[in-house]
């Protein structure tokens, strides 16, 4: 089995891209393979680095790209998560020359692919790829829009799904009222107002469902706005009347709290604002975990839960949104037959069975890169 290096934002920060590397490399490294992370901090880190850290590369060093790209060469590949906003300079450009130092093949994970890029983020996104050995998007959706919008060949595109945590068989405790759950880290763009304002128009129902919303404040949003949009949300369910029956757990839950979490709710609500979302590990950790979902249409939710686990409303709708959650805790049977249609696709989400996928890519990376040298040398 090859050794892995990583590149990613990693705990203790937290954000979802270091939540994924994390999982990826763990399960990669499971077995016993050698591996590695190289975190990718700013000035609001936690700068403790954890087991398995062998490099910071903090966005404040000038030209620290050589040195991150020093140690993921001492792997025999490196993976490479890529978000905006994570690597220093324009549009994170300083990965691009951290690549292009690379001796061993490497694997880049695409978060986000933009359907409007500016000239720049296409420009620097087609060099990364050209850069890169092969490239990953977790979704379909992802993919057809990388290659109709860049110059990007389709043969080192490959899908592999963001990874799960095995939550089905955590025990189901069924609430006394009809739960609803939104989880991950808040702020503007997550849609709490939509759900809170759906709930409003749900208090008919007996009895009245309860609303849980679990999740620190992003950092970028502490760092920039403070509590601004959480206070926001209190001062709204209070005017629609529906605080009594909002949880807000502002904790950031392990894994096995936030599986029984989840295997509690009756409907997981994701009423994001966004139309780019390809990816969404909340949304596959719901699916997942057998649980229905009402979602905005975001590419991801579309993509996912159509004529599948779940129901897709318009986005900023609470009417729609308010429609679709009182369908599944009322309309007989809907609710299991969403959790039916769940299951198929669950296995194939969980952790160990995507990181064979990453790892079945690396084995072909590492036999190519051994043919061309030997071919080279012969």
């Amino acid at each position: 089995m090859p050794s892995y290096g990583f590149l990613s934002t990693h705990p203790p920060t937290r954000c979802g891209l270091a939540t994924f590397n994390a999982a990826l490399s763990a399960h990669l490294t499971a077995d016993g393979t050698p591996g590695g992370i190289v975190r990718i901090t700013d000035g609001s880190d936690d700068q403790r680095a954890l087991p398995g850290v062998v490099h910071t590369w903090s966005a404040r060093t000038p030209a620290g790209w050589r040195e991150a790209a020093t140690a993921l060469n001492a792997f025999d590949v490196a993976i490479v998560q890529h978000e905006y906003g994570i690597y220093p300079g324009t549009d994170g450009e300083d990965v691009l020359p951290l690549l292009r130092r690379l001796t061993v093949p490497s694997i880049v994970v695409l978060h986000t692919v933009l359907r409007q890029p500016s000239g720049r983020q296409r420009s620097l996104l087609e060099q990364i790829i050209a850069a890169a050995g092969a490239v990953v998007t977790m979704t379909d959706t992802a993919r057809d829009r990388l290659l109709v919008g860049y110059a990007v060949p389709s043969d080192k595109v490959t899908v592999i799904p963001h990874g799960a945590a095995e939550h089905i068989g955590v025990p189901v405790h069924r609430r006394p009222r009809p739960h609803l759950l939104t989880w991950g880290l808040l702020g503007p763009g997550k849609g709490v107002e939509w759900s809170l304002r759906a709930l409003a128009r749900l208090q008919d129902l007996e009895p009245t469902p309860t609303y849980t919303v679990a999740g620190r404040t992003h950092p970028k949003v502490i760092e920039h706005q403070g509590e601004t949009y959480r206070a926001g949300l209190h001062r709204l369910g209070a005017q629609l009347g529906v605080a009594h029956g909002v949880d807000y757990q502002d904790v950031y839950h392990d894994e096995a709290t936030l599986g029984r979490l989840i295997r509690s709710a009756d409907v997981v609500v994701l009423p994001y604002d966004s139309h780019e979302q390809v990816t969404s590990g909340v949304l596959i950790e719901a699916v997942a975990a057998g649980v229905p979902v009402v979602a905005t249409a975001f590419p991801h939710a579309v993509e996912l839960l159509t004529g599948g686990p779940g129901l897709v409303v318009p986005h900023q709708e609470p009417a729609a949104l308010a429609a679709a959650i009182r369908r599944i805790l009322t309309e007989p049977g809907l609710a299991a037959r969403l959790a039916g249609r769940n299951r198929p696709l669950a296995a194939d989400l969980r952790w160990p069975a995507v990181a064979a996928r990453y790892d079945a890519l690396a084995e072909r990376l590492v036999a190519h890169r051994a043919t061309v040298v030997s071919a080279a040398s012969a």
